[in-house]
Order: C-alpha cells, then sequence, then structure tokens
C-alpha cells in the first residue's frame, strides 16, 4: 500500500512540470482566460492528489517498518528464550540487546526505504515516458543514464555494508561491555577496580567511535559521489533538451517541462541514493540477526512425553560432562539430598545436565526413568526447577517475586499468581517473613532491577522462597545462603526440609547447616562419587569432606 500510494505521489509530481508546460503552450501562449482557469483547476487537483498521496503512503511505510522491527524483536527475544537455549552462547546481554533493538530498527527500516525505491523509480519512468514522446533523445538520456547510476550507486555502496557491519559489531560490544560493569558496578567499587573498569570502557567505547566514523565517512563519499553523477545526468538531460529547443524541434512549454522534469529527477535520484544507503545497512544488520536466529539449540526437544503424575526419582547413568567422570547416581523419591563438590565447575556441570542446559556428552540422567534428552526442555522445567546462586529477581514487589507473577510488562506484579498459603509457607521456610519487619511496606515493599534495592543476603533470601514457592515435584539450589548469617542459615535449613517433606530436593552446596538436614550427602571429587552417607558420617571419616564442608 505504501509503495502504491508512494507512486501515485511521484507520479503526481511528475505531472506538475508537464502540465505547467500545457498551461503555457494552451493558455498563457493563446491568451486563453478560459483555458488558463480549466488547467489550473487540472493542476490544483493534481497538487491535492500527490498531497494525500504522500501522506497516507508515508503512514503505510512508517507502518510497515515499524511492524516489522517489532516481529523481529519478538522473533528475536522468543529465539533467546527458547528453552533449547544456544543463542546466548559466546554473546553478552548487552549484544543480544543491541542485535534486539538497533539492528531490528536497521532492518525493518528496509521496508520505509522499498516503498521509497519503488515510488522513485515509478516517477523516473513517468518522467522518461514523458521525455520520449516530447523527444527521443530526451527519453533516452534518462532511460540509459537511470540503470548505469542506479549500477554505481551500489558498487559506492559495498564499502558501507562492510563499514556498517563493523559500525554494529563494536556498538553491540560496547553496550555489552558497559552493562556488564553496571551489572558489577558494586563489586568494582568494592574491590576499588574503578579505574580499570573505566580505561577498559574507554578502550572499547574508542573502538566503537572509530568504527561508527568510518561507517560515517563512507556514507558521505556514497552520498557525494550519487549526487556528483545524479548532476551530471540532469546537467546532460538539460543540455539535450536546450539544444532541441534552439532548433526548433520542441515547443517553449515543452522546454520548461523539461527543465522541470530534470530538476524533478533530483528528487528521485537523491531517493534511490539513500535507499542504497539504508539497504547496504540493513543487509549487515539483517546479517546479524540471521546469525542469532540461525545459532543451533543447546539441546533439542524430545519425543518422549513427562511422566504422570511425577514421582521425582532421577538417575543419573555414567555421565560425563564439564569435568564430571562417569558420575552413577540414584536420587529416590521424596529424598532430600546434599552433593559436596570440590571443584566448582564439576557442581555447575551437574546443574547444568539437572536444569537440561545441556546434554551430557555421554551417559543419560533421567527422571522417573524417562531420558531427559527424550523431554521437551520447557515441559521437563514444569517438573525440574534448578534455582541458580546468582538467580535475578523482577522490578515489582517482594511477594510479587516470590508468587512469580509476570504481568504483561515483564515485571513482577503485587498480585499473587500462586497459593496465596504456599507463597506464605515459602517466604517463611527461606527466611524471607523475618526479613518483612524490616523494610518499609513489609511484602508489598518495591524491588528494583535485579532486585539491587535489596541486600544480598535479601535477594538471595527471595530468590530460594521464589523456587520453594514454585513447588516443583524436584527442586535442585545451589548455595542458597552464602549471604546470610549462621543462626538465619540454621532456620532456612529447616525450613527447606519442612517445606519439601516427600518431595525430591538436593542441595549442591558446601555449608554445613544445609547439609545437616538431608537424608544424605554424595561427595564429588575430580569429577566422581567419592563417597555417599550422611553428612556426620562423611565429616567423620572423609578428610576431604572436612576440608571441603568445615575449612
Amino acid at each position: 500500500m505504501g509503495a502504491l500510494l508512494g507512486a501515485g505521489h511521484q507520479v503526481g509530481e511528475a505531472l506538475v512540470p508537464v502540465l505547467i508546460g500545457v498551461v503555457i503552450d494552451r493558455a498563457v501562449a493563446g491568451s486563453d482566460a478560459g483555458a488558463l482557469a480549466r488547467w489550473l483547476v487540472v493542476l490544483a487537483v493534481v497538487y491535492a492528489g500527490l498531497a494525500l498521496s504522500f501522506r497516507f503512503g508515508a503512514w503505510s511505510g512508517e507502518r510497515a517498518a515499524v511492524r516489522a522491527d517489532h516481529d523481529l524483536r519478538v522473533r528475536l527475544v522468543r529465539r533467546v528464550l527458547e528453552p533449547g537455549g544456544g543463542a546466548e552462547e559466546g554473546r553478552l546481554p548487552g549484544a543480544l540487546a543491541n542485535i534486539t533493538t538497533e539492528d531490528a530498527r536497521r532492518v525493518g527500516a528496509v521496508n520505509m526505504a522499498l516503498m521509497l525505491g519503488i515510488s522513485a523509480l515509478t516517477g523516473i519512468l513517468v518522467c522518461a515516458v514523458v521525455l520520449l514522446r516530447t523527444s527521443v533523445q530526451l527519453g533516452l538520456v534518462v532511460l540509459l543514464g537511470t540503470p548505469v547510476l542506479l549500477w554505481l550507486g551500489h558498487l559506492l555502496s559495498k564499502p558501507l555494508e562492510t563499514r556498517s557491519e563493523a559500525e554494529q559489531e563494536r556498538a553491540a560490544h560496547a553496550s555489552a561491555v558497559a552493562a556488564d560493569l553496571v551489572s558489577g558496578l558494586r563489586v568494582l567499587k568494592g574491590i576499588g577496580g574503578e579505574a580499570a573498569a573505566l580505561h577498559r570502557y574507554r578502550t572499547t567505547s574508542g573502538d566503537s567511535l572509530r568504527a561508527t566514523l568510518r561507517a560515517a565517512r563512507a556514507q558521505a563519499f556514497q552520498s557525494g559521489m550519487v549526487l556528483a553523477l545524479t548532476g551530471c545526468l540532469i546537467a546532460a538531460v538539460a543540455l539535450v533538451g536546450g539544444r532541441l529547443a534552439t532548433q526548433g524541434s520542441i515547443s517553449l512549454g515543452q522546454l520548461v517541462s523539461a527543465v522541470g522534469l530534470t530538476l524533478f529527477l533530483l528528487g528521485p535520484l537523491e531517493v534511490l541514493a539513500s535507499v542504497n544507503a539504508e539497504m547496504a545497512q540493513g543487509r549487515a544488520s539483517a546479517g546479524r540477526i540471521a546469525e542469532v536466529l540461525a545459532t543451533p539449540y543447546a539441546v533439542r526437544a524430545g519425543d518422549g512425553a513427562l511422566p504422570r503424575p511425577v514421582r521425582g526419582a532421577v538417575r543419573l547413568r555414567g555421565v560425563r560432562h564439564g569435568g564430571l567422570d562417569g558420575v552413577d547416581l540414584d536420587i529416590e523419591p521424596g529424598e532430600l539430598l546434599g552433593v559436596v563438590a570440590t571443584d566448582p565447575a564439576h557442581a555447575a556441570a551437574l546443574l547444568r545436565c539437572l536444569a537440561r542446559h545441556t546434554d551430557p556428552d555421554s551417559g543419560d540422567v533421567e527422571l522417573d526413568g524417562v531420558p531427559l534428552r527424550d523431554l521437551d526442555p520447557g515441559e521437563l522445567r514444569t517438573a525440574v526447577l534448578v534455582a541458580d546462586h546468582d538467580a535475578d529477581l523482577f522490578e515489582g514487589t517482594v511477594r510479587g517475586n516470590v508468587a512469580g507473577s509476570v504481568g504483561t510488562s515483564g515485571d513482577a506484579t503485587g498480585d499473587p499468581a500462586g497459593d496465596p498459603a504456599v507463597v506464605d509457607a515459602a517466604m517463611e521456610a527461606a527466611g524471607v517473613t523475618q526479613d518483612l519487619r524490616a523494610l518499609p511496606y513489609g511484602d508489598g515493599t518495591a524491588v528494583s532491577e535485579r532486585g539491587r534495592s535489596l541486600s544480598g543476603g535479601q535477594r538471595q533470601r527471595v530468590a530460594l522462597a521464589r523456587a520453594l514457592a514454585a513447588d516443583r515435584p524436584v527442586l535442585v539450589v545451589h548455595d542458597p545462603t552464602t549471604a546470610v548469617d549462621a543462626v538465619t542459615e540454621a532456620r532456612i535449613a529447616a525450613g527447606i526440609r519442612q517445606t519439601r517433606k516427600g518431595r525430591t530436593t538436593v542441595l549442591v552446596t558446601t555449608s554445613p547447616a544445609l547439609l545437616s538436614v538431608t537424608d544424605r550427602v554424595v561427595l564429588l571429587v575430580e569429577g566422581r562419587i567419592a563417597d555417599t552417607a550422611p553428612h556426620t558420617d562423611l565429616v567423620r571419616r572423609h578428610e576431604t569432606y572436612r576440608a571441603a564442608v568445615l575449612a
């Protein structure tokens, strides 16, 4: 619709100098007032038509661009949030944000560029037809010169495409570094690393600036060269038209029309130059978007069905991944199991396999006898929840975060999504209830982005309460109490055992308070299970365990 209406606008623009030439030949030259009035009315109608066409054509083109931008953003966000994962591998969050915003906008803008390009080509075609009817020589100058001009403009846009891609790459990296530094600002201040962080960002930002300037120079060179070539074409048309007029081959009105059409050509040809630049930038951004959308999934959805009901029996058979070396483990339904890993990397590898963020290099992880690799990762996470140590909170309220209710804006709302009794029990077990007395509005206290308005211990307890309130058949928690005092930790340990009674729970931790309430503890040494026994037995008989837990 935008291209059609834009073409109508350009046809109207091209007809204006033609009508002026007609007015001169049929009304002014013959001093015919009636003809003058009639042709002025026709001219007014053409002006009204081209104005309305421009207004609604631009609206349609802009709407198409914005919708394409929005659709691309939705597709990118859906790919990043896909349970199968993979899109975030090797990319910082800031880089993904830049691709999802700036690159999507540039690709969406191609719709507007196409609309403008089609309109400009229509205007050039109408201009060429009119000039051909006036003089074959004039028409041929336009028809032969325009394709050559477009081809040269395309060649000149190649360096811009390359430099635009580099510009977006460096800008995305600068955004990623900035987001990374802001998220760790408190830590940087604590260790006195502000100067090093500032130097790192200045270096990255300088690289981005240089890439932007190179792209701007390429765009300026391309625009200047195309404008110069356009001027040459217009000069050629004016020269041929003037010579024909002096020879008497065309009338005065036709000469005026030819000159007017020549000046009109400047607009469409400039538009085509800018369209070439937009297309070059759009192609560079499209390549970056395509890389994200085409990233292989970390895990694939299987064709198996989740057991119903889920009993919570978890079995690992010969699991090898990320340092795990042939781990064999049976977790009984309803068991509260502790896992102590002497190497944190092995604990992280175990968590990735249990959450099915990745599949083991060899061996299998099973839930109630069904291999996890046979299940859809999204469906699996309705039964198995792995709560990471550094889980983020949402903007909203304390209770909204614990209840896991998320509004349409993506913020945690204050309207609980779960059973209020379950939410209250989870907050009590995680020690959040005690914190509420110190908060200004209790569980309705506002939580800022990523929970930065809360202390480290408060964030940790709210995240644990959220995991408990989810009430999954299988819950795996990683170091949930590293930022709380010993008394609170002991209270939380008892609360976890009480709240999770009868459901499978795995505590991956080195906390003695948490391990003391487990049914048994598995000790991982060098990626293998070295021993399995209750906490007190392992403390008594295993020196490596004592070093890991009590040191």
